[in-house]
C-alpha cells in the first residue's frame, strides 16, 4: 500500500489566498478597516467566491479578520498578551485596569472550588470581571473569594453590581499576597462564557485558573476564560513584542 508524500501534495488555493490576504492585512489595511465586499476581493485576486470565503474563514479564526453584523469585514486588533509567566504577583484588581468589575454576589461553590479554598458548604463572594479590547470582549473571569479573606466586607453598604465588587477587591487587597500559581488550558466556550464574549458554545477558549495565597492557604480563585481567537499567551516581561504572521520573518 502506496504513501502520499506531503511535499508532492498542492497547496490548496484557498489556502495560498489566505497567506497572500494575510500579508495585505500587515502592508495595505489598518486595524478596524472595513474590507472590500466579496465580489471585489474575489475580483481583485482572481478566485472564486466560494475560494474566498475560505480564505476570510481560516483568517477569522485565526484572529486576524473579525465579522461584524451590520458593519461587514473588518482588520481585527493585536492579540491581547495573556501573562502566564511573570514572577510579579499582585491581587487581581491590584494593577490590571483592563478588567473591569461586572458584579459581586455571595453563592455557594462547586465542590472543587470549595475544597480549594476550604470553605465546606458555606457561601463565598463571587466576582465577575470582563476584559474589552478595542471595543470588543476577550475575556470573561469568575473570581471565588473565601469569605474569610474580606471579614471586614459586611461593613461596606453596597449590596451587589460593579461597586460591591470593587469593594471586595480592595478588601482583599488588604491581606499580604504570599504566593500565587496559574494552570492554562485549551477549552471550549460553555453557553454563559460564549453570550458573554460574543461566540458561539464550543468556540475554542484558553481558560487560565489561579490561586491566589495568603495565611498559609487559598485565599481566592480565578477562572479566567479568554477568545482564543483574540489572545496570545506570553512568558516573561515583554509581552508586546510584535509577532509577525509571515513565518519567514522573525519576531521583533
Amino acid at each position: 500500500m502506496g504513501t502520499t508524500q506531503l511535499e508532492t501534495v498542492p497547496e490548496p488555493k484557498y489556502w495560498h489566498l489566505k497567506t497572500v490576504l494575510s500579508e495585505a492585512l500587515d502592508s495595505e489595511f489598518t486595524v478596524g478597516e472595513i474590507l472590500p465586499n466579496e465580489r471585489d476581493l474575489a475580483a481583485r485576486y482572481g478566485v472564486a467566491r466560494a475560494t474566498l470565503r475560505q480564505a476570510l474563514e481560516q483568517l477569522e479564526l485565526e484572529g486576524r479578520l473579525q465579522r461584524r453584523r451590520g458593519v461587514g469585514t473588518t482588520v481585527a486588533p493585536p492579540r491581547v498578551g495573556v501573562d502566564v509567566g511573570t514572577e510579579r504577583h499582585v491581587w487581581p484588581g491590584a494593577d490590571d485596569d483592563a478588567w473591569q468589575p461586572v458584579d459581586c454576589a455571595p453563592a455557594v461553590p462547586p465542590a472543587a472550588v470549595a475544597a480549594a479554598l476550604e470553605s465546606g458548604s458555606a457561601e463565598v463572594y463571587t466576582v465577575r470581571r470582563s476584559r474589552m479590547s478595542h471595543g470588543r470582549p476577550v475575556a470573561t473571569e469568575l473570581l471565588w473569594i473565601a469569605a474569610s479573606s474580606v471579614p471586614d466586607l459586611t461593613a461596606i453598604d453596597a449590596p451587589s453590581g460593579p461597586a460591591r465588587a470593587r469593594a471586595v477587591l480592595r478588601e482583599l487587597q488588604r491581606l499580604e499576597l504570599e504566593g500565587q500559581d496559574r494552570a492554562v488550558e485549551l477549552g471550549s466556550a460553555r453557553a454563559d462564557d460564549a453570550r458573554e464574549l460574543d461566540r458561539l458554545p464550543g468556540s475554542p477558549v484558553l481558560v487560565v485558573t489561579t490561586r491566589f495565597f495568603a495565611g498559609g492557604r487559598t485565599a481566592a480563585l480565578s477562572v479566567a476564560t479568554y477568545r482564543a481567537d483574540t489572545c496570545r499567551l506570553t512568558f516573561g516581561d515583554s509581552p508586546d513584542v510584535e509577532i509577525h504572521h509571515d513565518p519567514e520573518q522573525r519576531a521583533s
